[in-house]
């Protein structure tokens, strides 16, 4: 596209300048091709939420039927499922499985609370169903009714409903596998705010991910990770335990060397940052700097938007020794007062090591450092011994907070 001002006189009339664009062919080619796409995106993204709201409101009815009373549970028993899906399925309506209604109805009871933003919540009381005169009036009451009562149509219930999701139904599924309730709270809250795609959902889901930050965090900021997820304040924030780089493709038994480990992780620089978490850019490798005509050599360097500083990582093959803190020391002094600018927050040093000794790092580094020690590890972690240590934790924790008190 290019620009061209022209000056237009009119008799009577003052100058004007005016900017006429002028546009090729190959941009209205440009523009036709950026609106199928968006139109393409945003009808893919109104097909899914379509879906989870239908799936949402087939698990409504069935619990809504299922509460109809003992002649409904005489009447149908445990075959309800079944006969339901038999008379759906001859209707042409697809993906009607047994299976699928019991999801449906999973889903329904994890995602009931929706329920409240509706003005027909009262209609989901098996108590108003009970003072209906039959089963029949029961059943047009509660669920035909739905699209018609309390001033709220099929049309407006659908839209009320689709604020209230934003994730496709494959994350959900995904999700229902989550038993604890402030777990999968915070796996949704991430997915929705970082555009986690269906992989990404599930590998943080199987690398632990909320069990591995609920560990460096009293029970305060647990309790946030299931309201609001993961925040980004301050240091201690971003660290997790352990780091999980499976996705390198090293063998934990293989004779790899610390410039190997570093060689992976610039191949799966991406993967990397996901591991690291947000707000997190990178910026060098072997980065150098000079002191007293020495040379030394930070192994990994990036920027944390977030937090505004530097954070400089050390990589470890072996136990880390009270020597590799006090070089990581070093880096992060040189940071602060060479590299860093006046307005940003001092730099943080981090030492990812295969094994520690956490009595080491205590007695070595000052108490207010911005230094950490965390151990990564090769392959995905064990859920259960990493609930088991954050149960520990919570334990010592809640221990700890009553003495104070």
């Amino acid at each position: 596209m290019t620009l061209e001002k022209h000056e237009n006189n009119k008799p009577g009339n003052t100058t004007e300048n005016k900017t006429i664009m002028k546009v090729g062919f190959d941009d209205v080619v440009g523009l036709f091709e950026k609106t199928q796409s968006a139109m393409q995106s945003q009808v893919a993204r109104s097909v899914d939420i379509a879906l989870v709201v239908r799936n949402w409101l087939f698990g409504w009815y069935i619990v809504e039927f299922e509460n109809g009373g003992a002649e409904r549970a005489d009447l149908y028993g445990k075959r309800l499922i079944e006969s339901l899906s038999e008379r759906l399925v001859k209707l042409g309506i697809k993906g009607m499985s047994p299976t699928n209604l019991r999801k449906f109805r999973e889903f329904y009871q994890a995602y009931a609370k929706i329920q409240q933003t509706l003005s027909v919540t009262s209609l989901s009381s098996s108590e108003k169903i009970q003072q209906t005169e039959s089963a029949k009036s029961q059943t047009t009451q509660t669920l035909y009714g739905l699209f018609s009562i309390d001033g709220v149509d099929g049309c407006n219930l659908w839209q009320t409903l689709s604020m209230s999701f934003h994730l496709s139904w494959s994350h959900y599924v995904v999700l229902l596998t989550i038993k604890s309730s402030d777990e999968r709270k915070f796996y949704e809250i991430e997915a929705i705010e970082n555009s986690w795609s269906l992989r990404e959902l599930k590998r943080q889901i199987n690398s632990s991910f909320y069990e591995r930050l609920a560990l460096s965090r009293d029970k305060e900021k647990v309790r946030e990770l299931s309201e609001e997820g993961q925040l980004v304040s301050s240091p201690k924030d971003v660290l997790k335990s352990p780091y999980v780089l499976e996705f390198l493709g090293l063998e934990e038994n293989f004779s790899y060397s610390e410039h190997d480990l570093e060689t992976a992780i610039i191949n799966k620089i991406e993967h990397f940052l996901l591991e690291l978490g947000k707000g997190f850019l990178f910026e060098a490798r072997q980065k150098r700097f000079t002191f007293d005509d020495d040379h030394f050599y930070v192994d990994l360097v990036f920027y944390n938007r977030l937090l505004r500083c530097y954070v400089v990582i050390d990589l470890k093959r072996e136990r880390l020794t009270h020597q590799d803190l006090g070089q990581m020391q070093m880096y992060v002094n040189y940071f602060d007062r060479h590299v860093k600018l006046a307005d940003e927050k001092p730099t943080i040093g981090i030492l990812l090591c295969h094994s520690k000794s956490d009595g080491l790092v205590e007695l070595t580094l000052p108490k207010e450092s911005n230094i950490y020690a965390s151990q990564y590890q090769l392959y995905l972690p064990s859920k259960e011994e990493l609930k088991k240590q954050l149960e520990e934790a919570q334990q010592d924790w809640e221990a700890h907070h009553e003495v104070e008190i």
